[in-house]
């Protein structure tokens, strides 16, 4: 069974700044790119920022230069540092990752690639 914990989140104002942290844990064999998605009522989830297994990253326009993803690979773990926010950022986060699973198929090595999510945490920034 495999887990994403997420912790942070809350309420700020315009102009703060916020730290999102998300831990997978389980029977893991690997984690692959992990990463912070936001969603609004009525609206498509958004991709935020993600973090490559080797450090590559990847913003969403609306949040570059305003965010930093960073991973531990050690601890299968992936925060969000967020400046500057703005009422705009207010959404549900959730932290997603890749994660493989080593498994066996009588004498032969499996390895099953799945998608899991955090339950997600609240970030409204407001005045």
């Amino acid at each position: 069974q495999v887990q994403l914990e997420e912790s942070g989140g809350g309420l700020v104002q315009p102009g703060g700044s916020l730290r999102l942290s998300c831990a997978a844990s389980g029977s893991i064999f690997s984690v692959e790119n992990m990463g912070w998605y936001r969603q609004v009522p009525g609206k498509q989830r958004e991709m935020v920022a993600i973090i490559g297994s080797d450090g590559t990253t990847n913003y969403a326009d609306s949040v570059k230069g305003r965010f930093t993803i960073s991973r531990d690979n050690a601890k299968n773990a992936v925060d969000l540092q967020m400046a500057s926010l703005k009422p705009e950022d207010t959404a549900v986060y959730y932290c997603k990752a890749i994660i493989v699973i080593a498994s066996m198929e009588g004498l032969s090595p499996r390895r099953t690639w799945s998608d899991y999510w955090g339950q997600g945490t609240q970030v409204t920034v407001s005045s």
